[in-house]
């Protein structure tokens, strides 16, 4: 599962964590990295839950600003900060980096929430509403958050990100609308993860239909609708949709695509002008997967068709689940 494991890059950048205030002596950070914070990524993650408390992480991070320069800072991954109850602190990191504003004027780049699975099931991470985080960091280019319950994203307007993606095992469609109605003249890149009904996830067409008609994001270029239970009834409005024309990407991955809906993406002429098309975690047979890829690299198209599951079946019935369900 792609949220089993910590992300090793992000932004483009290398990722370090930054040690607890009683453990930079026995997990140094490497020197190349203080010597220039732009070159990495700086990772926030409190070890041990059951020693938190707001004095320690208000401790955690002025260790971090009197080693690093942050001034320099560029990228920063918010990792499991966690009370004795295993439960992710949204509201007071979002408070805490929100008070770094000053500190922070290069910061382009923040994943909100890098919480793995055997830390925390993302279905069970509870958000906060970060439409005021994003208003203090206005040059924000990239911003990623694990996790959509309670979460707010109610953005108004932002001039810089370009890239922006929510992870959920179930995406309301309150949050998507939200998304929907912001006004982000620079976003290329629009990565939502919808999940499943029995998560949360009620999102529906209409609540999309600014995204796909095109107008919501003129300069879209990459389009994820990742981890998508009952992809197939997405995937004929997906082919008619006008924002098809402009996008170079299209990722469909992780969710349960079967050969009824790759017989539609196959017959629509407008995903051939696409560089990539990701498909992998599906539920094709293997006929119509070779047949997908012959298709697709005929076109010039490169697209993945690896990770094919096999259906779950029980007393006659057959369940097909996106990669990341709770």
């Amino acid at each position: 599962m792609p949220n089993s494991f910590h992300a090793t890059e992000f932004a483009g950048l290398p990722v370090v964590q930054v040690p607890e205030p009683d453990a930079w002596d026995d997990a140094p950070v490497p020197a190349a990295a203080l010597k220039d914070p732009a070159s990495v990524a700086w990772r926030l993650r409190m070890e041990d839950p059951e020693e938190y408390e707001e004095a320690h992480l208000s401790a955690y991070l002025e260790r971090f600003a009197g080693s690093v320069d942050l001034s320099s800072v560029r990228a920063i991954v918010v990792g499991n900060i966690a009370d004795d109850d295993f439960a992710f602190q949204a509201a007071a990191v979002r408070d805490a980096l929100t008070a770094l504003v000053p500190r922070l004027p290069d910061l382009r780049a923040l994943f909100f929430g890098e919480i793995l699975q055997e830390e925390y099931e993302i279905s069970w991470i509870v958000q906060v509403d970060l439409a005021p985080l994003l208003a203090a960091f206005p040059a924000l280019t990239e911003f990623t958050v694990r996790g959509s319950e309670d979460l707010g994203l109610a953005i108004g307007r932002h001039e810089h990100l370009r890239r922006l993606t929510v992870q959920s095992a179930g995406l309301p469609g309150r949050v998507v609308r939200d998304i929907a109605a912001a006004d982000l003249p620079a976003l290329e890149h629009l990565e939502l993860w919808l999940g499943t009904e029995d998560q949360g996830n009620d999102t529906t067409l209409d609540d999309l239909a600014p995204v796909l008609s095109g107008e919501a994001f003129p300069g879209l270029r990459s389009l994820g609708l990742r981890n998508a239970d009952k992809l197939d009834t997405w995937i004929p409005a997906l082919a008619d949709a006008p924002v098809l024309a402009g996008l170079d990407t299209l990722d469909l991955s992780l969710g349960t695509l079967t050969d009824e809906g790759a017989r539609v993406l196959r017959d629509t002429p407008g995903l051939r002008h696409l560089r990539r098309l990701d498909l992998h975690h599906h539920f094709l047979s293997e006929g119509m997967a070779a047949r997908m890829s012959a298709r697709f690299t005929a076109a010039g198209v490169e697209v993945d068709v690896s990770g094919r599951e096999k259906p779950y079946v029980s007393n006659g019935r057959t369940y097909y689940f996106p990669s990341v369900g709770e």
